[in-house]
């Protein structure tokens, strides 16, 4: 979903396991989907922890715990590692969350977030446990996530740090655009410069 950044101000939820793959994020079945519709993706993000083998509700789940909210996912460690499916990122984006903090992230993963509009956030390990504790005493905790100044700040103790971006996609995510809409902006650009060359 094409949505401009500029500083989201959100309750998060916590997702404390290291390693999380791909695969858990949204399994291999749903490869074979013949749709890209946001809802289908969404709805299966982590699908083998939010449902049971019998298809009830996994009520200790995070993401079935009405105690959680918002458009931030806090993770652990390694987040997004395994095989390189976009199909993940569209389950994360198609859920509603627009950024993803973790002390590190499996490179394809991030750059795929990225081209789906979410925000991947890395953090120190020792903010990031702040941050978990943060939300553990109270899951009213916000986050604020300021893409223009590249900061975090954890609203509940008022500590903040700076995350990098690639300045292209920090230019895209504030812009609303995909790569696409990235050239055909600069077309005119694209033109005069391959005139000139001639």
């Amino acid at each position: 979903m094409k949505q401009k950044f500029n500083v989201i101000t959100s309750t998060c939820v916590p997702l404390p396991l290291e390693n999380v793959d791909t695969d858990q994020i949204i399994p291999a079945r749903f490869l074979k989907a013949t749709t890209r519709e946001e809802r289908f993706f969404g709805d299966n993000l982590f699908r083998d922890w939010r449902y049971k083998a019998d298809g009830s509700l996994n009520k200790d789940f995070v993401l079935n715990d009405p105690t959680y909210s918002g458009c931030i996912l806090v993770a652990g460690k390694n987040f997004g590692s395994g095989s390189s499916r976009e199909h993940a990122a569209w389950a994360i984006a198609g859920y509603g969350f627009r950024v993803v903090i973790s002390s590190f992230f499996a490179d394809i993963h991030k750059n795929n977030e990225l081209n789906n509009f979410v925000l991947p956030v890395v953090v120190s390990e020792s903010f990031l446990a702040e941050l978990f504790e943060s939300i553990r005493k109270n899951p009213k905790t916000e986050v604020e996530v300021d893409l223009p100044n590249q900061t975090v700040t954890n609203k509940a103790t008022g500590k903040s740090e700076h995350f990098e971006i690639n300045g292209y996609k920090k230019h895209c995510l504030m812009n609303g655009l995909d790569d696409i809409d990235f050239l055909v902006q600069n077309q005119k650009k694209t033109e005069l410069w391959e005139q000139q060359r001639k």
